[in-house]
């Protein structure tokens, strides 16, 4: 690395995480102005009175002041900030089949079995997504066509009194009002997927660096093609009578044979990846052929009669088709993740992935569950609001009420547990070891018991929080699979069961009130769009891969503009360039230093720096996702940067937690670890040197006092346990931006060296270079 000269300036790129922030908050900054960006991605600098650009706080290193470029990357208008983005929360069970993409396992070099096997999981994914498709559509159906025109519509059904009688009586007027809203669904489904975040012109796309494949792969348009299509075809079956029976009049016959004919060929194309099977003719000729048979339908089903024959047969099928999909993706999993165990076998178990590698088939069957939930709730909700009690849903309703009713007291005794577990788990613990390390021995006991209480928390919510979701998921799972062999072989469930149906509608009632609320309140104010934003923000980082119809993801514009932006700083030979992000944040900013550590010439990656705080990357998406964030590529990009990661967290933050050790222990009143070399290896790293505000530096990891020890002269401070808040404001952000700048070190004395060896002998590990 070239020695700092006179002429030595640090460039500090913030990127941040959770929730719309203003560039005031992420500066840490009175005000701040543009300097690059296209609206959308904005480059933002603290400013003067005049708004103009000013410079940012000096920095302490080397003895002497070092002067600091402040900038900022605001993505938030990507994720919240309009209505239209306010209803991507009713795309959640979308969302949540398209993670699932991403959270299979990786496939071990040369395996032929586990690349066959990973393909037929994305296949069999792209199906079940098309059927969640046909489910919702179909669901939306029965509260258009069926609830609404069909019965509510109907002279003398006592239902919307105040209604004009002409909406009944005049021929094919009924139909229209139901069918509109559905093509309206189509076209919003179609609009959605066409949507998408693409850097500037001049900025190369997102290309995968870190080995797991991450990047813009699907073929968005076939995939939209096909998903808008069945939307289609599963609307002229509702109208056609359903797929149980064949009309008696043979042109209905006909378009119902036909209907059924292109629903099975968009099923069959789904499977594979339908970039050569659909070209822009064929799609262009598959939409007409859709419409054309949708409004054929509506022709030849008008006018409606007093309801819907073809509701309960069609939803009850593809919600059959989509959990035996469910359920044969789970069984398909299971030896694919047992071919990939080898590459993870060798990491300790709090590092591997969840469920052994098998997370992607609970989160199918959630999404799958979550979006039969959310139609039923709509109908049942809706039915209430409308005031007629001789309004009738379809018989499957009662399964999924059921259902629901059985999950929540599930979700009620999970959460007893949680709230017993975590209790239990701070009694036991006591004042562990490391608080007493970070606080010091003259800290107050207040501090000391708010400290434990808040690691306690934490710990116990990073190591059970996803086995709870993931209970819940397989439970829900499992229910509907003993429902629907009751249905099957025994015809009405037992009586019994009632009071569960009971409960069941309550709980789809208010799921579905609790969606509809939070559109509302997402879209009428920034403020109160946090939680809503706090998802969006999750479930938007992963590009369209199983699903179309999901919001743009925002990782493949920010990315690459943030590579291209520390690009430009670096054409300067007496810049460094420091990429700092804070949760969500962090993942950029660590695949973007990926991605310019893989391209920049080695004279200016020697002067790159990364800098990532409370990042749920280690507990969370190396977990989650262990094929796009694997242990070897994060080691081998510490290993590039020389050791210039650094990783600000908080045992208290149970988002994010330690970035680049683990295995920590206190030994001798020294913090011990495990994690990333400065040569790319994995090892015992150096034993935790003590910094100023009682920081524990242990490798690459900054692990702040929480609460903070006292005011600093010259920072803010803030009392209290701030958990996952206030990085940037702790003292030690400034001493992390400096050491992944490369102008300061945490020194390893002579005395320690021989700790660090006898650690990784007692571990099995070597111990890192130094």
């Amino acid at each position: 690395m070239p020695l700092p000269g006179p002429d030595t300036r640090v460039v500090e790129l913030r990127v941040p995480g959770l929730v719309g922030t203003t560039g005031e908050s992420l500066l840490d900054s009175v005000g701040t102005v543009d300097v690059d960006g296209d609206g959308t991605g904005r480059i933002v600098r603290p400013s003067d009175r005049l708004r103009r650009p000013a410079p940012g706080p000096v920095l302490q290193a080397l003895g002497r002041s070092m002067p600091r470029t402040l900038e900022g990357y605001l993505w938030n208008r990507m994720t919240s900030g309009s209505a239209a983005k306010a209803t991507w929360a009713l795309l959640f069970p979308f969302s949540l089949a398209n993670v699932a993409h991403w959270m299979l396992p990786p496939v071990p070099e040369g395996s032929r079995a586990s690349a066959a096997l990973n393909r037929v999981c994305r296949g069999l994914l792209r199906v079940a997504a098309v059927l969640l498709t046909m489910l919702l559509v179909a669901q939306l159906g029965v509260v258009t066509l069926d609830l609404f025109a069909a019965q509510c519509l109907t002279p003398g059904s006592g239902c919307l009194d105040s209604a004009p009688s002409w909406l009944g009586d005049v021929p094919g007027l009924r139909t229209a009002a139901g069918l509109l809203p559905l093509l309206a669904v189509a076209a919003v489904l179609f609009g959605v997927s066409r949507t998408s975040w693409r850097p500037s012109d001049h900025v190369e796309p997102l290309r995968d660096h870190l080995g797991g494949g991450l990047s813009d792969v699907a073929d968005t348009a076939a995939l939209r093609c096909v998903h808008v299509v069945a939307a289609l075809g599963v609307t002229a079956l509702l109208l056609l009578g359903g797929p149980s029976t064949m009309p008696a009049e043979t042109p209905a016959a006909a378009l119902w044979v036909t209907t059924l004919v292109l629903l099975g060929s968009v099923l069959l194309v789904s499977v594979t990846p339908a970039r050569r099977l659909l070209p822009a003719p064929t799609r262009a000729t598959l939409f007409g052929v859709a419409i054309a048979l949708t409004v054929a339908a509506a022709v030849v089903a008008a006018p409606l009669p007093a309801t819907l024959p073809g509701t309960n047969p069609t939803v009850e099928l593809v919600g059959a088709a989509l959990l035996a999909a469910c359920a044969v993706f789970a069984l398909v999993l299971v030896p694919t993740a047992l071919l990939a165990r080898r590459e993870w076998a060798h990491l300790p178990h709090r590092l591997r992935p969840w469920a052994g590698g098998w997370a992607a088939a609970p989160a199918l069957a959630l999404a799958g569950l979550l979006g039969g939930g959310f139609g039923a709730g709509l109908a049942v909700a809706l039915r209430q609001l409308l005031g007629a009690d001789g309004l009738r849903l379809p018989e499957g309703y009662d399964l999924i009420t059921m259902l629901w009713g059985g999950g929540l007291v599930v979700a009620g005794l999970l959460a007893t547990w949680a709230v017993v577990g975590s209790s239990l788990r701070r009694v036991r613990r006591g004042v562990p070891d490391i608080v007493t390390l970070l606080q010091g021995e003259e800290a107050p006991a207040a501090d000391d018991e708010a400290a434990s209480s808040a690691w306690a928390r934490a710990g116990w919510d990073r190591k059970y929080l996803h086995r709870l979701v993931l209970t819940f998921a397989c439970a829900l799972g499992a229910g509907a699979v003993a429902l629907v062999g009751l249905r099957a072989t025994m015809g009405p469930v037992p009586d019994w069961l009632a009071p569960l149906s009971a409960v069941g509608v309550l709980a789809l009632g208010a799921l579905a009130a609790g969606l509809l609320r939070a559109v509302y309140t997402a879209a009428t104010g920034d403020q109160r769009s946090r939680h809503l934003g706090a998802f969006t923000d999750l479930a938007c980082f992963w590009p369209r891969a199983a699903h179309p119809v999901v919001p743009p993801s925002y990782a493949l514009k920010v990315v690459p503009e943030l590579a291209e932006r520390a690009r430009t700083h670096l054409e300067e030979p007496n810049t460094r360039v420091v990429l700092a992000g804070y949760h969500v944040g962090g993942l950029l900013t660590v695949l973007a230093a990926a991605r310019l550590a893989d391209e920049l010439p080695d004279e200016d990656r020697e002067r790159l720096g990364l800098l990532t705080a409370g990042a749920p990357l280690q507990w969370g998406y190396q977990r989650a996702f262990p094929a796009m964030f694997p242990s070897a590529s994060l080691a081998r990009l510490n290993g590039r940067l020389d050791g210039r990661w650094r990783g600000l967290c908080r045992g208290t933050d149970a988002f994010g937690g330690g970035a680049t050790t683990w295995r920590h222990q206190v030994a001798g009143g020294m913090l011990l670890g495990v994690g990333y070399c400065g040569d790319g290896s994995i090892g015992a790293v150096e034993p935790a040197v003590q910094g100023p505000t009682g920081v524990l530096v242990l490798g690459g990891d900054h692990w702040l006092p929480d609460p903070m020890r006292e005011p600093v002269s010259g920072r803010r401070w803030a009392a209290g346990v701030r958990k996952h808040a206030d990085y940037v404001g702790d003292p030690e952000w400034d001493r992390a931006v400096v050491m992944a700048a490369g102008l300061e070190d945490a020194d390893l004395s002579a005395g320690l060296a021989e700790q660090v060896s006898l650690f990784g002998d007692i571990l099995g590990k070597s111990r890192c270079t130094t």
